[in-house]
């Protein structure tokens, strides 16, 4: 983009503002057929200026606003004739004063200079009254939005809310425990059932798998075709298992819980090949704790 002079500036802005003569705006035409870098400029001034038309509404003022308007400017009273005072003879030249080879001024540069002079404080005033509409529109931007366009109006901001409730406090589900043992025999396992989350518990307490040999656990119930498998018992001294969640509460509770004695591994087809050598029943050993009352309000 080439450098304009602070001439070719003020042009472009007083074109932008409406204020040249009829000879000006030709030339400034004409300038911007010729270089669209000088019109880019023009445009550019012009946005500026958009902020100041979008400050000024289309409404009428009541007669009565134009009436005070008149009286504080002193217009509604005959207006009294401005009289200047006499002025005083120029003094007498002195002769060492005048100089007969002087050149005459040159009324056009004298021309140039006060339309450079006036093209400037056009474009002063211009800029103060866009940094004043800028500073009003963030006044009322802030304090009275509903007095602007809808162009110029802030949009709303929506802030939600979170409340966070409390979630209930935990109640305890209740356990339910069997002692795994031959009949009259002493425990060899004892199982532990949660009734919320159905998983179990195996602990090992008397029994001693032979070499070669895995313990597996079994559900047996009225409701099913056949044992069903619980899995191997390892051979630390707890085994934990969820696959009691396939099953509804009342099988559970009321099943028959049986330990056998399978090959290495377990079962290899998912029945048992011996008979139980331990078993025994749930029964519940810790009632489900109740839920704490809500607190007043």
């Amino acid at each position: 983009m080439m450098a304009y002079s602070e001439d070719h500036i003020a042009l472009a802005a007083e074109y932008a503002l409406g204020t040249l003569d009829a000879d000006e705006r030709a030339q400034v035409e004409a300038m911007m057929s010729a270089d669209k870098d000088f019109t880019a400029m023009v445009g550019a001034w012009e946005q500026k200026l958009g902020a100041l038309n979008q400050m000024v509404g289309s409404v009428e003022p009541r007669p009565e606003v134009w009436e005070k308007i008149r009286t504080a400017v002193g217009l509604s009273a005959p207006q009294v004739p401005l009289v200047l005072p006499e002025a005083s003879p120029p003094p007498p030249p002195v002769a060492s004063q005048i100089n007969e080879t002087a050149a005459p001024v040159d009324a056009s540069n004298v021309i140039q200079l006060s339309a450079k002079v006036r093209r400037w404080r056009n474009v002063a005033a211009l800029t103060t009254a866009i940094a004043a509409a800028l500073v009003a529109m963030i006044a009322v931007q802030a304090f009275e939005p509903d007095l602007l366009p809808d162009g110029l109006r802030p949009k709303s901001r929506t802030q939600v809310a979170e409340t966070r409730i409390p979630p209930p406090a935990p109640t305890g589900s209740a356990q339910y425990v069997a002692v795994l043992q031959k009949e009259g025999g002493s425990p060899a396992f004892i199982l532990t059932v949660d009734a919320a989350t159905k998983n179990f518990t195996v602990r090992k307490v008397g029994a001693v798998a032979e070499p070669g040999k895995s313990f597996e656990l079994w559900l047996i119930s009225d409701k099913l075709q056949r044992p069903r498998s619980l899995g191997v018992i390892g051979g630390s001294d707890f085994t934990a298992r969820p696959v009691l969640a396939s099953y509804d509460s009342d099988t559970i509770n009321a099943a028959t819980f049986a330990v056998t004695v399978e090959q290495a591994g377990g079962s290899p087809d998912g029945k048992p090949t011996s008979a139980p050598v331990y078993a025994g029943k749930l029964i519940e050993s810790v009632p489900p704790a109740a839920a704490a009352p809500s607190p007043a309000r």
